[in-house]
């Protein structure tokens, strides 16, 4: 959670910045404010397609089932859209969120220039790696969804295992602007950060509670990128510089200056 402290601190004292980075969030917002309404609306509707047996159900059943699936398919649509908000928001605002991201890593000493690739490709790029990413988060969320109608599970613990997922995964969807400029592939993002579960979750599961509540995550998404930026260099470039004395130890915290040559990209620390 420090690390969300300091990205936010880190944007209001830019404020130029901060104003910059809410401008993605705020078309995002919109769009899925859309999509909600429209989900809400027709939420009835598909509750009643979906459980035609219910038809011939003696009363209150049917109502009592299609009440249950509709708040459910509600509850899941609101899950999706926390899931996926993050990366839909990094995809419309790839141009600036790099921008703010790089903003951060000089104003910490420097830090990769990244990949010298097209606008196009750059935006190619994080499409296929958050398509990866969701078709993982659908492999969560679909079991989720089926035990959410056990009864006392799906309202306890099922709940409490959903925010933990969402925050892993939004952790990796904020992280990937700073480690694509390192050009470290997706799956070896998912890797760094199954290692370091704690962290990826302290950082995460905060942020997907407070997306709950409206218009906060419009406000927060700059400080998050800016807080996800330093995660990064604390926990990859310290990793890739193997804990050098000018730079970070091997827990990952931070013992003195640690510029990061330019130009230099990501390799593999694993021992072989």
């Amino acid at each position: 959670m420090r690390y969300l402290g300091q990205g936010q601190k880190w944007v209001l004292r830019n404020g130029r910045w901060f104003g910059f980075g809410l401008l993605p969030a705020l078309i995002t917002l919109v769009l899925y404010t859309v999509a909600l309404i429209a989900l809400a609306f027709w939420a009835d509707d598909l509750a009643t397609w979906a459980t035609p047996f219910a038809d011939d159900w003696d009363s209150p059943w049917p109502g009592l089932l299609r009440g249950t699936f509709t708040v459910l398919l509600f509850a899941s649509g609101l899950l999706l859209s926390v899931l996926t908000f993050t990366a839909v928001a990094l995809l419309v605002g790839e141009p600036f969120y790099e921008a703010l991201s790089q903003k951060v890593e000089e104003s910490e000493g420097g830090g990769p220039e990244g990949p010298d690739r097209p606008l196009w490709r750059e935006l190619w790029i994080s499409l296929c790696d958050n398509v990866h990413v969701l078709l993982r988060v659908a492999a969560f969320a679909v079991p989720l969804f089926v035990l959410g109608f056990v009864p006392v599970v799906g309202q306890t613990v099922v709940p409490v295992i959903g925010f933990a997922v969402s925050g892993f995964f939004l952790t990796v969807e904020l992280t990937s602007v700073a480690l694509q400029r390192r050009d470290v592939p997706v799956r070896e993002r998912l890797r760094l950060l199954r290692e370091r579960k704690a962290l990826a979750l302290g950082f995460g599961v905060p942020l997907v509670l407070a997306f709950l509540v409206p218009l906060v995550a419009v406000f927060l998404m700059p400080g998050a990128v800016a807080g996800a930026t330093l995660l990064v260099r604390d926990l990859v470039d310290g990793r890739a510089s193997g804990g050098s004395e000018d730079g970070r130890g091997d827990g990952g915290e931070t013992t003195g200056p640690h510029p990061y040559p330019r130009g230099t990209t990501w390799t593999n620390p694993r021992p072989s």
